[in-house]
């Protein structure tokens, strides 16, 4: 992505008092956020674990500005690698599993592809799935929350 574009990106996050914006071309993801105390805007390229400092902008944005987002409650399942999450073993398949299912710990909830190897996730815990935060096919990085359970 051009460098120039991140730099507008970073402009218009500034100017809209917006928190956080992530833009994808193609292959490519930028990821730029705004720490609360303002000290600086992230680029976060989506095949990257750590995020790398972009440009620190002129002033702290006001707190008032930044909406408040309420995170669910329950135990987040958070995926071990980087890769391509799926919720069946196959397309047209039952999903492993629903919202409102039981599930025990060591049962198979979804899978995730990486490198061309399809690698299945269990769950680490015992209880009812309560949220699936993740879209079949879409990309997730190592320590992203997957499910929440309660």
């Amino acid at each position: 992505m051009d460098i120039r574009k991140v730099k507008k990106l970073i402009e218009l996050l500034e100017e809209s008092g917006i928190a956080e914006i992530e833009i994808r071309e193609g292959e490519e993801s930028v990821r730029i956020s705004r720490q609360q105390q303002g000290a600086m805007v992230m680029a976060q390229p989506n095949y990257m674990q750590m995020p790398a400092p972009v440009a620190a902008p002129a002033a702290a944005p006001a707190a008032t500005n930044i909406p408040v987002i309420n995170e669910p409650q329950g135990h987040h399942v958070k995926s071990p690698m980087v890769g391509t999450f799926y919720r069946a073993s196959a397309p047209g398949v039952k999903p492993f599993v629903e919202v409102g299912d039981n599930i025990t710990a060591g049962a198979t909830i979804c899978i995730i592809e990486a490198m061309k190897m399809l690698n299945q996730i269990e769950a680490d815990v015992s209880g009812k799935v309560t949220a699936i935060l993740i879209e079949n096919g879409q990309p997730v990085e190592f320590g992203q929350p997957l499910f929440i359970i309660e």
